[in-house]
């Protein structure tokens, strides 16, 4: 089987692909990049094609997909105690601002 065939991967698979692709596409990532992020992360979740066998398979696990926003919390540690506080003021202005 060459390397990027997809007949290996059930319909299911196929779909989140999709899913995943379209969503990384509409936050602006180029149409390759978006699909080859869109089956890595398929890939990761649910270890690859599905093949026959017992004792073959593996657990599924969304943890992949949710973590992609933790990484971004790290860029506020590196910043000062200043910054970081005039960043936390300014944010309860707009909510403060917001709710009326």
């Amino acid at each position: 089987m060459p390397r990027g065939d997809k007949s290996s991967y059930t319909d299911k698979q196929k779909r989140q692909a999709e899913h995943i692709e379209q969503n990384y596409e509409q936050h602006g990532v180029s149409e390759q990049e978006a699909e080859r992020r869109a089956w890595a992360t398929v890939n990761k979740e649910t270890g690859g094609g599905k093949k026959s066998g017992s004792g073959r398979g593996h657990a599924v696990t969304h943890e992949p997909s949710r973590k992609g926003g933790k990484a971004g919390g790290e860029a506020s540690a590196h910043r000062t105690p200043e910054e970081r506080s005039a960043s936390a003021r300014k944010a309860a202005a707009t909510r403060k601002k917001n709710a009326k």
